[in-house]
């Protein structure tokens, strides 16, 4: 079935103090056009920049997600992204004042209900999809956090929380259906932090904005009635502050026996919107966090950007081939006699790269090398190899149409085995360090799962224009 894109049908604004500048702001949320995605505009700053709300511009993630292109920020953008999200709204422009979103209640659901309050309506376009259809992992042994997608025709996140901790123990909960159980069981539950965090994080310079209403604190340590004292007077609060005997400070209600676990799973949800496309998938979190989190963002973004590459490029899907020689002939401006990659069948955008070429004795370079013993030349190999790293080099941001690939120079080149008519060569070829002009890939050869010749290739990465520019230049001067 297809599910049309969505939007809000008018703005709609709110304002409130930030959680951790403590700067009054006002949101306003616009409608956008299909394909437009999340943006932040900075409305209070000269020529009104924007943010894409996309994971490549985080830029901080010590107390919370932080937007960034160049000097410009927005702070704690992981409440508002989880009410879009969990609402699914695809496209939708955020203007905001000041540095930070309002914190509200501590929660996504100030940003629901406005957000309900402005409509949704549906587009003419479809939803681009991200369809996990393998495992992706991500660990760290150091946190003990463990985050997995793996393949569903559906969208469920089950998360798990583990503080070792008296008052809070272990939580779990899931959220198995956005339409159902988003609004009423997820966007209401409340950030929260440890007692023996808030005097931390305000010498850090953070949560001027925070109080007893907009966020749970849980009773981690004994505090004197003086300590008491002089921590509500640093954080100008101004109700009796006392430790409660719920574990919670000043005894406020959770609004959820989990509700810390629910926050968290709030956390992520948001922090995936970063991903750039909603996504059918089971998420699996143990003990995650704003860091974890982002780094699972980068690796299903970076999933999600190789996925849509293929498409552009392969307009029939093919078991065991990510390119066949039709999608290469898109890529490459390579053609007969020099086109000497015939498939693409494993592709790790940015990292690795395997090709085949099938040599058969109508190669035209035969006829002279040689006659009567034919061995492919050890330059062409090299060729084959440099062909499929030129695949490579497609990240699907850039425009490769219009850029050629040129040798720098060819190190450590050996010809282990030679290479004849009916072999079928494979290209490995991994990329060792790409910038914007240059670019270095290690590339191997293989028949029959032996290496037949293998080397380092550097390569200049020109655009058509500057070649012209090159050209031309050189004509005058001649």
């Amino acid at each position: 079935m297809l599910v049309q894109q969505q939007t809000i049908k008018k703005p709609v604004s709110l304002s409130g103090v930030g959680l951790h500048t403590g700067q009054w702001c006002t949101i306003t949320f616009k409608p956008a056009p299909p394909n437009y995605g999340i943006r932040f505009k900075r409305i209070d700053l000269g020529g009104a920049p924007e943010i894409p709300a996309l994971v490549e511009y985080v830029v901080d993630v010590s107390r919370g997600t932080t937007l960034g292109i160049g000097e410009v920020r927005v702070h704690t953008v992981e409440h508002v992204l989880a009410a879009i999200a969990g609402l699914q709204i695809d496209n939708i422009l955020i203007e905001i004042d000041s540095i930070e979103p309002p914190v509200g209640d501590g929660s996504a659901k100030p940003f629901v209900d406005a957000l309900l309050e402005a409509g949704i309506e549906k587009q003419d376009e479809p939803k681009d999809y991200l369809i996990i259809d393998q495992a992706i992992l991500y660990s760290d042994e150091s946190k003990g956090v463990d985050i997995a997608a793996l393949p569903l025709d559906d969208f469920r996140i089950t998360i798990m929380i583990d503080y070792k901790n008296p008052a809070l123990g272990s939580q779990h909960t899931g959220l198995f259906s956005l339409e159902k159980e988003f609004v009423t069981e997820f966007a209401p539950a409340r950030t929260f932090c440890f007692l023996h965090e808030v005097e931390m994080l305000y010498e850090q310079g953070l949560i001027r904005g925070g109080n007893l209403d907009n966020a749970i604190v849980i009773v981690d340590r004994e505090l004197s009635k003086e300590e008491i004292e002089k921590l509500s007077k640093k954080l100008g609060i101004n109700e009796v502050v006392f430790l409660g005997s719920n574990g919670i400070l000043n005894n406020k209600s959770l609004r959820f026996k989990n509700e810390p676990a629910r926050h968290k799973l709030l956390d992520l949800l948001g922090d995936l919107a970063l991903v750039g496309a909603p996504m059918k998938a089971q998420i699996l979190a143990a003990r995650p966090g704003h860091a974890s989190n982002i780094e699972f963002a980068k690796k299903i973004r970076k999933l999600y950007l190789q996925k849509k590459l293929v498409k552009r490029y392969q307009f029939e899907k093919k078991e065991g081939v990510v390119f066949d020689i039709n999608a290469i002939q898109r890529i490459l401006p390579h053609r007969y006699p020099f086109l000497l990659v015939d498939k693409i069948i494993d592709f790790q955008m940015g990292e690795k790269i395997v090709g085949v070429k099938n040599v058969t004795g109508n190669e035209f370079f035969f006829q002279g090398h040689f006659p009567g013993h034919p061995i492919m030349p050890g330059v062409l190999i090299i060729e084959g190899m440099a062909q499929t790293g030129g695949i490579l080099l497609l990240n699907g941001e850039e425009n490769m149409d219009n850029k050629y690939v040129y040798f720098m120079a060819i190190k450590n080149a050996k010809f282990r085995k030679p290479v004849f008519p009916g072999d079928t060569l494979i290209f490995e070829v991994e990329m060792v360090e790409r910038r914007t002009k240059y670019c270095t890939m290690r590339g191997k050869a293989y028949v029959d799962g032996k290496l037949v010749a293998e080397a380092e290739m550097m390569a200049a990465i020109v655009t058509k224009s500057e070649l012209t520019s090159v050209e031309q230049t050189s004509e005058k001067e001649a």
